[in-house]
């Protein structure tokens, strides 16, 4: 069977490498190419664009693609509409690979926003020294911010020029709760900004802003494409170990 794999997320590598393992697979990841120097996952690896959705059915056909899973970031939507688009044309079953969203605990001061922009209108009023974790190419959004200190962490330069009144931070995760207690204290932090993720890799700074009673702006995910999902790689392989369902447009049950 040949599997294109879409992603760069921690999940689409675990996936190639548990993939690659079995005998009965052929492994292609697609990656989008916006890292530099990104860790490569087994198995072929292509690195770029496909040209939209009608680029990807192409590739669908001409590899002779048996099923795709999407296991791309939440918040690619783009991507994940093309797929769908893509798959249904093609005739390929696909699957959403889509991490299990946080869960609200006590204690958590959250503010769900629909976007960047209505995160970016209500941070003023929750606080003057703001740490904002988007992602590189979504910081845009907060140019128009004023009266408001913004702390930006990112892996590689942000895409656009920072807004006025910003300090940048490279650094690289994984990230504890004690590192990002000390970061927002001697920062002296008073609202966080983060996009509804999902996952273990980034949770410990919410866990940090519960523990400090801060407020945190949470931009909701996108819904996904109407089809399958699966939240766990484990739960992706069983869906290549079942038989192929005809490939049409189905709500999923339950929504991230």
């Amino acid at each position: 069977m040949r599997v294109l794999i879409l992603g760069g997320t921690g999940e689409a590598s675990a996936l190639a490498a548990a993939g690659a393992a079995r005998g009965d697979l052929e492994v292609i990841s697609s990656l989008a190419g916006r890292t530099r120097a990104p860790a490569l996952p087994p198995g072929e690896v292509r690195v770029g664009g496909f040209g939209g959705a009608a680029g990807l059915e192409r590739f669908l056909n001409e590899r002779a693609i048996d099923r795709v899973i999407d296991a791309s970031h939440p918040f690619a939507a783009r991507l994940a509409g093309h797929a769908a688009t893509a798959c249904r044309a093609a005739g390929v079953p696909r699957l959403r690979l889509l991490r299990r969203p946080w869960q609200r605990q006590a204690g958590d001061r959250w503010h769900e926003v629909a976007d960047l922009a209505e995160a970016a209108a209500r941070l003023p009023e929750l606080g003057q020294r703001a740490f904002v974790t988007v992602g590189r190419k979504d910081l845009s959004a907060f140019a128009g911010v004023r009266g408001v200190g913004l702390l930006i962490r990112t892996i590689e330069p942000p895409a656009d020029p920072l807004p006025a009144e910003a300090e940048w931070l490279q650094v690289r995760g994984p990230f504890t709760l004690e590192s990002e207690l000390e970061l927002l204290r001697t920062r002296r932090i008073d609202v966080l900004v983060a996009k509804a993720s999902g996952g273990e890799a980034t949770y410990a700074k919410l866990a940090a802003a519960r523990r400090l009673g801060l407020p945190v702006l949470m931009v909701r995910r996108p819904p996904p494409p109407p089809g399958p999902l699966a939240a766990t790689v484990a739960e992706a392989l069983a869906w290549l170990d079942a038989p192929a369902q005809p490939c049409r447009s189905v709500q999923p049950e339950h929504q991230p």
